[in-house]
Formats: structure tokens, sequence, C-alpha cells
């Protein structure tokens, strides 16, 4: 018998980690080589790495929600028959991994069970301390003591097995814990439950100083009423990008109502010669070609900030990112070029990319390296809203519901179509008056689309 020891693998693109999403195998499973085994998420996507070798699985290293460096032991393997056979070495700087990732991009976050703390340098998790027990003597009734009761203070447990310890009533902190590092498993809870109900645990608690007054009511378990799910995944890496961003750029947004009378007309138009090429026309493809015209006339809002040497990187290419909402969560597929395409070509590429996003089939490239984005609820627009930037993007547009309202055109009152668009920019590169000049050129495109065509390359 010999073990495999898989490592996390380079997945490529610049990528040092992985966070651990969900486990297809559990200690003890048979496994056949190429068989699914772990999900990892990176920063660029979440991938399903098969088995490299048939076998047992005898370690498991990380848990869900744990971070694993890239050559850090994830898994051994145990593998009959022929000599031992040496597991790979620990990595030296440069080298190659021990194995390969294959995968792609996962539509739902899988689902998970408890949290772990980060690996440690050496490529295994940091286990917790043990817990310090604290004797606890209760007296009887002759004044001597009766027992010492099991006691500790903070109680090592996973949200499922306190789940299950509130829902029996049992307090972790009187219960000898049995799993690795001092953790208390779900068969310590069952077994002190049992026993405290046939009365032949030999650990009680301590009797109260005095009876109280007035009966406390019962309480309600919490699980009646609460359910807790492992924050991990996708809706992670959003919040860690969000809270960075806000804690980064200096936002501030400008709002603004654009007259959509004649684009709608446009569209209208041109959608029959749209379809015929077999592509859906919406507006979006036209709001982004107006974002690129007004992002040449104004360079600052396609540059970003290089806060590690202090310099401003003024993109010459405009890749426009569409905020896209998924049962994973917020992705932002990118148009690649978008100002060397025509209307039609980015209406196409929209289509493409949202598909891929919902079935979870976009490749690492194609949600990454946007200079730009924009954000769109479609008919849930609102009114308007405060857009968070994609960092390290200096701008981001939020496009809202089109209403029917009165517009004043010359000196008459008359019922046209009116979008309000909210833009945030990082104040820190980007002057209010600059922003609003920007605003306000979009606006002049979307109001009268055939400067489009005129300004098209």
């Amino acid at each position: 018998m010999s073990t495999f020891q898989f490592k996390m693998p380079d997945i490529g693109e610049g990528v040092t980690e992985g966070e651990i999403v969900d486990w297809h195998v559990k200690v003890g499973d048979v496994v056949a080589e190429d068989d699914p085994m772990v999900e990892v998420m990176t920063d660029k996507a979440t991938v399903t790495i098969g088995a490299p070798r048939a076998g047992t699985i005898s370690a498991i290293h990380f848990d869900v929600g744990a971070v694993a460096q890239v050559g850090q032991v994830v898994v051994e393997i145990a593998m009959s028959g022929g000599g031992a056979e040496a597991a790979p070495s620990a990595p030296e700087k440069k080298s190659e991994p021990a194995a390969t990732a294959v995968g792609d991009i996962r539509e739902g976050l899988p689902g998970s069970s408890f949290f772990q703390s980060k690996p440690s340098g050496n490529g295994a998790p940091i286990k917790p301390p043990s817990p310090k027990p604290i004797a606890a003597a209760s007296s009887s009734s002759s004044g001597g003591l009766q027992q010492i009761e099991f006691f500790q203070a903070k109680p090592l447990a996973t949200p499922a097995t306190r789940k299950l310890a509130r829902d029996l009533g049992v307090d972790l902190r009187r219960i000898q814990p049995s799993g690795p590092g001092g953790r208390t498993t779900r068969a310590d809870v069952k077994g002190f439950a049992g026993q405290a109900a046939t009365g032949t645990h030999p650990v009680a608690p301590p009797a109260p100083a005095a009876a109280a007054a007035v009966a406390p009511p019962a309480a309600i378990p919490a699980g009646a009423r609460e359910e807790r799910k492992p924050f991990v995944g996708i809706r992670r890496r959003i919040a860690q990008r969000m809270q960075m961003t806000k804690n980064t750029a200096a936002h501030f947004t400008f709002v603004e109502e654009c007259d959509v009378t004649e684009l709608i007309a446009l569209r209208k138009r041109l959608k029959p010669a749209a379809e015929e090429a077999g592509v859906r026309l919406s507006y979006l493809p036209f709001i982004v070609k107006a974002v690129v015209a007004a992002l040449k006339k104004h360079p600052v809002l396609n540059s970003a900030l290089d806060e590690s040497s202090n310099e401003l990187v003024y993109r010459k290419y405009y890749n426009i990112g569409i905020a896209a909402a998924t049962d994973a969560g917020l992705m932002v597929p990118v148009i690649q070029d978008a100002d060397r395409r025509s209307i039609l070509d980015v209406a196409r590429e929209i289509d493409r990319l949202g598909e891929g996003a919902r079935t979870g089939s976009l490749k690492p490239e194609e949600l990454s390296g946007s200079t730009f984005t924009i954000t769109s609820l479609g008919k849930q627009g609102g009114l308007f809203a405060t857009p968070v930037l994609n960092h390290p993007e200096v701008g981001i547009l939020g496009v809202h519901q089109m209403k029917r309202k009165p517009v004043v055109r010359g000196d008459e009152i008359v019922i046209g179509d009116v979008m309000l668009l909210s833009l945030s920019f990082d104040h820190r590169i980007v002057d209010g008056h600059i922003g609003a000049a920007f605003a306000y050129d979009i606006i002049g495109y979307l109001e009268s689309p055939d400067r489009l065509f005129l300004e098209m390359v």
C-alpha cells in the first residue's frame, strides 16, 4: 500500500492560493482516476479538480472555507499494489506542482458543512489548541464534593454541531470532546444528550444556589427560527472585493436624466435587421458604444491607479465589463476591445457572455481585464442607485429603468421616455466637473444615438 499526496496545483493566471468551496469525497471513499474530488475557487474562477490517482481517500487536510497555497498537500490517496510510491516533495520556488487542475467555472455555489482556519506554512491546516478543561466541583447535601464536572470556556465545534446542541438543549461547554484537536463532534453531543435523558450521564450541572421565584419561559431552539450557512466561495470573494473598494476609493456619485426617445426609435428600426442576423438587439450595445466614445474624450476615466508604484496607468484599450447577476453571485464578464466592435458585434458578445455567466462556462480571462464597468438591473432598475466601483477602475455606470414622463422640448411639454443614469467615480482620481462632463457626453450620445455612427472608427 502506497500513499499519493495531492498538492494544490498551479491553476495559472498568477494564482497562488485557492479556497476550498466543496468536497466531493470524504475519508474512506474509493475513487477512480479523474473522478470529481474537490472544488477550488481562486480570484479568476471556480474549478473542479479530479482525482489524479485511483485509490482510497486516506486524509483530507483542508476543510470547506480553508485557503490552500499552491504546493500544499490537500488530500492523500492510498493506492494498493506495487511498491511504495514516494510522495512528491515540497516544491521549491518556481517548481512545477505535483498535479494540474482541470475544470470550468461552476454556476451554483456548492454546499458546505463547516469552516476551517487558514493553513500553516508547512502545508497542514493550523490545528486549534486543545481546550483546557476546568474542574468545577459541585457540593452534595452533606457538604462534601459530589463530583468533578468537565467545563470548557470556548468549545470547538462546527456550525452543524452547534445547531444540533441547541436543538437538543445541550451545553457544549460541559461536553468532553473526542474529535481531533479537541473538537466536539456530533457523536459527542448525541452521546451526552442520550446519557442525560436516561440519567446515566456521570456529569450533571451543579444545582442553582436558590430556586427562582418564577420559572423562565421555555427557550425556543435557535434552529427553528434561524438557518446558518457558511459564508464561502464566490459570495465571500465578492464581499471582500466590495469592502476593499469601499475602503480604498473615495466614492462620489453623479445622477442625471437621459431622454432616450430617439434611442428607442432607432433600436426599433434596427431590430428586424439584427434578428435576421440571429442577434437579439437590446439597448445595452448602444450604451456600451456611448461609454466608449465618452471614454475617448476623457482618458482619465479609462485609467487605474497603481498604488504600489504611485502611478496613474492610462489604458489605451477599451474593455467594458458588464455586471451580470447569477445564482452564484455578481459576475462581470468583459467585452474585449469594445471600441473595435460594431453595435451588432457588441450585442452578439453580450448575449454570449451573459449565457456563459449563467451556465458557468466562461473562462477566467473572460472575467478579468475590464477598464470600465456598466451595471444594469433592467426593468428592476428603480429610480437610481449608487454603484460601487469595480476595483481598480475609477468609474462605473448604473443604468436604470426607462419611464414615460413629461419632458420639455423647446417650449413644449411632451411625453417622453426618460432613463436615469447614476455614475460613481473615485474622487482621488476624478474631479467632480470631469465626472459630470463625462456623464453629459454619455447622455448626449444616447439622446442623439445617430452620432455614434458618425464617430465610429
